[in-house]
């Protein structure tokens, strides 16, 4: 909890910092989903998640609290995510550098950090990207994954991830593929399909594989 807290004041002082400068910038955004899935696992049990966040920009720096329900068959109800970064630019390559914070309140014991490095790069009229993240305690059990986006029209675009997750007994394989459409400005439909190279890690105590394919449905606004 002493890390969750001073995560958390690190990140409310940022926000309110970013709120009364004038170079700076604020954006809201919340969203509805039939599927928690993070990494080609379900979050939610495979059950509906409502989420929402905050972020912050100012040049190249950027910093946000974002939330999400979830059930893992314990005590945990609630992720709250804290994070921070700049994101570079050189020439046409944009770079990402930063750490995140994953809290439970009700179970501390999940919290866990990790470190992020990434780019995006524009193929035609899309971009290609590339990223890395790994534990900032241990700096191990890494996670890479490689993605691709490209607009079809002004409303519809599509994009895709594959994705290997170490872990300490082992590894798998994630991938996502899906279709984005703008319904207006600040509202869109993102329908994904996911799934993972080894269902046998996915099983829950009711039965459930939330490792097995899935369908997630998710209605965003953001502002």
């Amino acid at each position: 909890m002493k890390k969750f807290l001073l995560a958390a004041t690190i990140a409310a002082s940022a926000l309110v910092a970013g709120a009364a400068s004038a170079e700076g910038a604020l954006s809201y955004n919340i969203a509805a989903t039939n599927n928690y899935v993070w990494r080609g696992i379900s979050q939610s049990n495979k059950e509906a998640a409502v989420q929402g966040g905050i972020d912050y920009t100012n040049g190249s720096f950027y910093a946000g609290t974002w939330a999400s329900n979830v059930d893992f068959g314990s005590d945990a109800s609630l992720e709250v995510d804290l994070y921070a970064g700049l994101k570079p630019t050189v020439g046409n390559w944009s770079f990402d550098f930063g750490a995140i914070y994953y809290a439970y309140p009700d179970e501390d014991a999940l919290n866990f950090g990790e470190l992020k490095a990434g780019f995006t790069h524009p193929m035609g009229k899309g971009t290609i990207g590339a990223a890395m993240y790994t534990n900032w305690e241990t700096l191990e059990n890494p996670y890479y994954e490689l993605n691709a986006a490209y607009p079809l029209t002004e409303k519809w675009s599509v994009s895709g991830a594959m994705g290997k997750q170490e872990l300490t007994n082992g590894d798998y394989t994630t991938w996502n593929i899906g279709a984005g459409y703008a319904l207006t400005q600040n509202l869109s439909l993102d329908v994904r399909y996911w799934d993972t190279g080894d269902h046998d890690l996915g099983w829950t105590a009711d039965g459930r594989n939330n490792m097995k394919e899935q369908i997630a449905v998710t209605l965003k606004a953001a502002f």
